[in-house]
């Protein structure tokens, strides 16, 4: 399950694949990380969250293509013990530019190590679209295997400001929605500051508050949701 703190779809890298006889490129992209807390839309599922990933991200016929690994092992909460604290997630992301939005469809494939019985698969479809003042985004997942997700619907706007040639802040806000319980279930908020201290990489420290919403109904992992702050910081580099 993706940590928030990481962008909602964790496909950091950007380039271009060019089609026919002209010259393909492929950009790649590593990072790792710690949070203080692992908070997936709105839930606490532990602390000491450390991550590491590759994503890898190109372009065919106008079509963006992207995929990656996240990996990460944490301490599971006592309101989730029933959690394995070792996870790894494998996605792939196609989106075409219409225009006047952005589409996109892609999958997630939640490995939790030590308990099977605990994987899961999300098909997601997402819309966005960049107002100038902020990129507005509305994302579906629907559960094709594994625990229902009860229809989760994400709300987000976010925008970067860049202060220097190697310093930009980066501001984001996510309503999460379960379309089959009508609840909302958390306010997610996060401000970064991405600081490229070489040519290809960069550290981006962050802070985060998730704030609970709605209770959900009779079964729903939202009914006890409260209040979490998370801190920590990323590093990252392209190629």
């Amino acid at each position: 399950m993706h940590n928030y703190c990481k962008t909602i779809g964790a496909l950091a890298a950007a380039s271009a694949l060019v089609a026919g006889n002209a010259q393909a490129e492929v950009e790649y992209e590593l990072h790792t990380g710690y949070s203080s807390e692992y908070i997936f839309r709105g839930l606490d599922l532990g602390d000491n969250l450390t991550e590491v990933g590759v994503d890898v991200a190109g372009k065919w016929n106008n079509i963006g293509l992207s995929a990656g690994v996240w990996a990460t092992a944490f301490d599971a909460s006592a309101t989730t013990s029933n959690q394995v604290d070792n996870e790894v997630d494998w996605y792939a992301e196609a989106t075409y530019d219409f225009g006047f939005m952005t589409g996109g469809i892609g999958y997630i494939y939640y490995w939790n190590l030590g308990n099977l019985g605990l994987d899961a698969q999300e098909v997601y479809f997402s819309a966005s679209h960049d107002f100038g003042f902020a990129t507005a985004s509305l994302t579906y997942f629907w559960g094709v295997d594994g625990p229902s997700n009860d229809g989760y619907s994400e709300l987000a706007l976010s925008r970067s400001f860049e202060l220097s040639p190697c310093l930009a802040l980066n501001v984001s806000t996510n309503v999460g929605y379960l379309v089959e319980e009508g609840d909302f279930t958390a306010w997610t908020s996060k401000v970064s500051l991405d600081w490229g201290f070489a040519e290809h990489a960069k550290i981006s420290p962050f802070v985060a508050l998730s704030i609970g919403l709605g209770e959900g109904g009779n079964g729903s992992a939202w009914r006890q949701t409260s209040n979490e702050f998370s801190a920590g910081s990323m590093l990252s580099a392209s190629f």
